[in-house]
């Protein structure tokens, strides 16, 4: 099987070509060799690509950025993966396409699932969203996979889904992929990004890795705002976030027999394997 990875300069779309690398023929295209805000340079070589699964794992996921550069946001995240479902319809090939969490409002206050309703409360979740559309448009066999921006329950997060890869979560396994349409993927269990960054530490300590600090405070979206002015920023400079985004993985269950590990082992993974000296 020869697959196509998108985005393979960022953390998930590296830890995808790691991981399928071991078993498949992969391309990568990072940045500097795909610029997905040229139409006819996404069409030109990917078109000139031989694949049979193409993985886009890249996006403009600078949350706050996307406010002021509304254009690109919806052109990297929305047009972009339009014109990758087309190339995918006419070679007959895979699509899985990530977006996020951010498509949700945050009002809800159970898990997510593929059949909620979206509502983007951000341009960056309103252009993810248009993606997602776009893709699901293009007749063929396309998957929209959603995973989280936060660790396991939204928040902030520049950085964008691209770390769930290197806490665990890839792409789900080809028993998923023969399904097209939208699937949750997360690792299970939910936390604050309190506990998120208190647990790293905790297993930092364990694993022997360095750190300056043993215990994470907790701080309120308009604390950060506050303690941001005091810096010299600016206000309003947060993008709105969906409070609460956790997403349900019954449906990935269901199709695999397998559910993700928790969020808490696939951080420890992470920081024995990449961090730790033991």
């Amino acid at each position: 099987m020869e697959i196509v990875v998108i985005g393979a300069g960022g953390r998930l779309g590296a830890a995808l070509m790691r991981e399928y690398r071991r078993k498949f023929d992969v391309i990568g295209f990072d940045r500097a060799q795909l610029d997905l805000s040229n139409r006819d340079q996404i069409r030109e070589r990917i078109d000139a690509a031989s694949f049979d699964v193409l993985i886009n794992a890249a996006a403009f996921t600078n949350v706050d950025l996307c406010e002021t550069q509304r254009d690109r946001a919806f052109y990297i995240n929305a047009e972009a993966p339009r014109v990758l479902a087309e190339i995918c319809r006419d070679k007959d090939a895979k699509l899985i396409h990530f977006s996020t969490d951010y498509v949700f409002d945050g009002e809800k206050r159970e898990p997510y699932t593929e059949e909620d309703e979206a509502h983007p409360i951000s341009v960056y979740g309103e252009s993810k969203r248009a993606g997602e559309e776009n893709v699901l448009a293009v007749k063929g066999r396309h998957l929209v996979v959603r995973v989280n921006v936060g660790p396991v329950a939204g928040g902030d997060d520049p950085g964008g889904a691209r770390d769930h890869a290197e806490t665990g979560v890839t792409a789900p396994g080809y028993s998923a992929s023969d399904y097209s349409g939208i699937l949750h993927f997360a690792n299970a269990g939910q936390c604050s990004w309190q506990e998120y960054g208190q647990w790293a530490l905790d297993c930092c300590e364990a694993f022997g890795v360095p750190i300056k600090a043993k215990t994470v405070d907790a701080l309120e979206l308009k604390d950060m705002t506050r303690l941001r002015q005091g810096y010299g920023g600016q206000a309003n400079w947060m993008a709105p976030r969906p409070v609460y985004s956790v997403l349900s993985s019954a449906r990935y269950t269901e199709l695999t027999g397998a559910s993700p590990r928790t969020w808490r082992d696939a951080v420890a993974d992470y920081i024995r394997r990449f961090y730790s000296k033991k």
